[in-house]
Formats: structure tokens, sequence, C-alpha cells
């Protein structure tokens, strides 16, 4: 299927690992040029090299802390003009409602929650005078389970939900898609960290984790590619009428109603 993605210029917040790094690797292989964010340059560095020897294509990149004032606005500038967002940066820590405490909560929506929005607002504008564009939100599956042991993360998901029904309900007016992606587990180095403290929970023995594998679907987590490919299809001319909805990749656990 060509996705008809080659030239397209996309932005990706956090895209210095997990599925922020899958997806700079993902959208290469398609031809888009590549604006990468991230607070590290030396990691940002090294996937620039790699995927300019593999694809050829442009890469640029801002290393910065996006919970700084300015952030969104550098990013955003650096970045010029572009025709894909993926707000991608931020991980709420899990935990109940007494393991995370008010900093680490203030902390973690700072960065995903209201990095999100900021970055948002600030394209959006930019996007409607060019003429269009897409925007895709990575959430989280947490916003339809609400877990208690994810509590932070739970809310804060579900609030970003809400924000891209609420905008992408009405931007196709302006030639603009605004989409979310709620992955549940992905192999990244992300979900095993969480999966230690349920366990510790749970068990009272983090090095237990692997037990919880157990109970997802086919017994492991998504692979990187089957969250990703998603994104292609949703930032490409085939998902022209998708707008202000929400897709969900987890294996049937949502409908199971828990994160683990």
């Amino acid at each position: 299927m060509d996705l008809k993605l080659t030239g397209k210029k996309v932005l990706i917040t956090g895209a210095s690992q997990g599925i922020g790094e899958g997806l700079a690797h993902a959208f290469a292989e398609e031809g888009c040029p590549l604006h990468l964010t991230a607070r590290s340059a030396d990691k940002l560095g090294t996937l620039k090299t790699e995927l300019t020897d593999a694809h050829g294509i442009a890469v640029t990149t801002t290393a910065i802390d996006m919970t700084l004032d300015d952030a969104p606005e550098r990013i955003v500038d650096e970045a010029g003009d572009i025709d894909v967002l993926v707000n991608n940066a931020g991980v709420i820590p899990s935990g109940t409602l007494f393991d995370v405490s008010a900093q680490k909560w203030r902390e973690g929506w700072a960065l995903k929650a209201f990095g999100y929005v900021d970055m948002i607002r600030l394209v959006y504008p930019r996007m409607k005078a060019r003429g269009g564009g897409v925007i895709i939100n990575n959430i989280g599956n947490g916003g339809e389970v609400c877990d208690p042991q994810y509590v932070a993360g739970a809310a804060g998901n579900a609030s970003l939900m809400a924000i891209t029904r609420a905008l992408g309900g009405s931007s196709l007016d302006d030639n603009i898609r605004v989409v979310g992606v709620n992955p549940g587990p992905v192999d990244t180095t992300r979900i095993y960290n969480m999966l230690r403290k349920f366990a510790a929970n749970a068990f009272g023995d983090e090095s237990r984790y692997e037990e919880l594998l157990e109970k997802y679907p086919l017994q492991r987590p998504a692979r990187i590619h089957e969250v990703t490919d998603l994104f292609l299809f949703l930032a490409s001319f085939r998902s022209g009428y998708t707008s202000g909805t929400i897709f969900t990749v987890d294996g049937g656990i949502a409908s199971r109603r828990s994160v683990v």
C-alpha cells in the first residue's frame, strides 16, 4: 500500500527512545524528512546518523527539556514548516494515589499533558496557514482502563483523549486532522519498569514481574511495529476522513478492564 508520505515533514517529540525512536525509523523508511526532539543530545545525534545513513533523508534535532518555559516555541521554530506533528514525549509515573508524590504527579503532567497541549497550540495555527496537516497524539490505554495502580497516568491520558476528541471534532474545517493512539504495553524499557513496580505492589517482589506477562494477550507486549505502522496510516492521505477519534492498540486489554 502506497501511503504517499514521501517528502512529508514530520516533527516527533520524545524521539530518542521507545515508541518515539520506532516512529522516527518508521517515518524515515517512508521517505519523510524529520525534526526530532528529546532531552538527550547524544541519543538524538546517534539516531540522526542512523537514519540519514540508512534512508538518506534530512533529519534535524532539538535537544531540550520540554518542561522549560520556552521549549515548545524553540522546538516549533527550529522545526520550521511541518506536515505532521506526533506528540509522544513524556511518561507519567505509575503507582497508586499514595505512591505518586505531588511533585512527581506535576512533573509527569508538565511534560506529557501540558506538553502536548503547548505543542498543539503552537503548531495548529501554522498548519492552518499552510493549508492543513495532521496531529497525532500518542496517549495510552491507561486513560480507558482507569487502573488505581496507574492513577496519575489514567487521569492524564483521559484528559488527552478528551482534548483530542474536542479539537479533532472540528479541525477538519481547517483541513487539519487530530487523532489519538492508545497503545497498551509495548516492548520497550518503560513497560518493564512499570511491571516491576506492579510486581512489587502485588507480590512484594519486583523480580517477579515476568509473571505479569502471562496475563497479556499472546503473553507478550506489543511489538513496536504493531504500533508505529498505525501512525503511518493515520498520517497518510488514506486516512483523510479520520479526525477526533482514538485508536486503541492493546490486544484487547482495555476491554478486560486492566492495564496488566
